[in-house]
């Protein structure tokens, strides 16, 4: 289910320190929407298996993994990042297991929005070499991806602000919030730099 690097399992393993072997254990729990997630890792005791939880090897330690997490989880790879402005626990899901590769998003809200893109949002843009998929929707929250031209583009937070979200309020008022997930640092060709 899961994969540690050797960094990662090096880490966890010095975290653990001193611990008989069998004592500790690693929880790691997913929350949020899969296109947007976040990850908890914490140290507990092997006593606080849960009923509902998966155990998992980590390479020499013990990993708890909550059902509602194990799914998403799946095929997910767990590294250490230690860089100059940034260390901690990196998790990567497979994009089968976190909803980027199992298909559009479905439902009254999901079918509306993306007609409503198809129909009046991406014709604009798409002189701009851009397009705006509807990759997530959560209760009566919906998750965005800008592709193209739109990735990386200087004007693609203004777009957003002030055109698309305006038109879906419009058209789809029962949407709440609306979330960019877009990685604009992987933009290669930016309408606007």
């Amino acid at each position: 289910m899961l994969t540690f690097t050797d960094k990662a399992r090096e880490m966890v393993l010095s975290f653990m320190g001193d611990e008989p072997d069998g004592e500790q254990a690693l929880r790691v729990k997913m929350d949020g929407s899969p296109v947007a997630p976040s990850f908890e890792l914490t140290l507990v005791g092997s006593a606080d298996l849960g009923d509902d939880d998966v155990t998992v090897d980590g390479g020499g330690f013990t990993v708890f993994v909550d059902s509602t997490s194990a799914p998403r989880l799946k095929g997910a790879t767990v590294d250490f990042i230690d860089e100059l402005n940034q260390s901690g626990f990196e998790v990567k899901t497979a994009p089968e297991a976190d909803g980027r590769g199992a298909g559009a998003p479905t439902g009254p809200i999901a079918e509306r929005v993306t007609d409503l893109l198809n129909s009046q949002v991406n014709p604009s843009i798409a002189a701009h070499g851009g397009e705006i998929r509807l990759v997530d929707v959560q209760d009566t929250e919906i998750y965005l991806e800008m592709m193209g031209g739109c990735q990386g583009c200087a004007m693609s937070r203004l777009t957003l602000r002030q055109g698309v979200e305006r038109m879906i309020h419009q058209s789809v008022p029962e949407v709440t919030a609306i979330h960019d997930v877009t990685d604009h640092q992987a933009g290669e060709n930016p309408f606007f730099s």
